[in-house]
């Protein structure tokens, strides 16, 4: 059977993606109440975190970013200073808002290590993508496939606790949570062509040689 796949040297030679949508920074429990208050009144949402990489093993940090992605803005709630607080609770258990991410078992790991709580209503891409034989199952590969275009990672291993934010991360952090919505809603609309990629590649059939 024919799957969807795409080598780092085909990304390679993409147009860079860009986020051209308000990044909000959220950096305070006040704020967070005023941002989940507009939050709630979606229906669909992406989503994604970042954590301060560490350079020692066994050493990890928690998560510092959260990343709730509409289709016009993003709002990064630096949680090293919030917490997850109350609000994001009720957001991320609220059985009537979609949230779409990418490897979200980790996320929700990581943000129930600062507070337990029941995620409702929230949908794996990489389990989705294979029903439009999308092989792949990173957010950069699968964002290359659908449209065309890289998302660059040179800010993944950036301090995500550093006292400001630049534009750059900013930027990273923010077009990540909206790829997830966007790959989400194009797939889900029929506006993904199959049969029009160009990376295509056959699965080998179990026992044939």
């Amino acid at each position: 059977m024919s799957m969807l796949a795409i080598t780092k040297e085909q990304i390679a030679e993409l147009p860079a993606a860009e986020y051209t949508g308000r990044a909000i920074i959220i950096n305070n429990p006040i704020d967070c109440r005023a941002a989940v208050r507009y939050l709630k009144h979606q229906t669909i949402l992406g989503f994604d975190t970042e954590t301060r990489p560490s350079f020692r093993k066994g050493r990890p940090h928690k998560v510092a970013l959260l990343q709730v992605a509409t289709k016009d803005e993003c709002f990064l709630f630096r949680l090293h200073r919030t917490g997850f607080t109350p609000e994001m609770v009720e957001l991320f258990e609220n059985p009537d808002i979609l949230k779409i991410g990418l490897s979200i078992k980790d996320d929700i790991h990581q943000l129930s290590a600062i507070c337990e709580f029941n995620p409702a209503n929230v949908l794996e891409l990489q389990s989705y993508v294979k029903d439009y034989k999308i092989a792949d199952n990173s957010l950069q590969k699968v964002y290359a496939i659908v449209f065309g275009k890289r998302i660059s990672k040179s800010q993944r291993l950036t301090n995500w606790e550093a006292e400001t934010l630049t534009e750059a991360q900013k930027a990273y952090a923010s077009l990540d949570a909206l790829a997830c919505l966007q790959i989400y809603e194009t797939l889900s609309s029929g506006q993904f062509d199959y049969e029009a990629s160009p990376y295509k590649v056959v699965e080998a059939t179990e026992g044939c040689e």
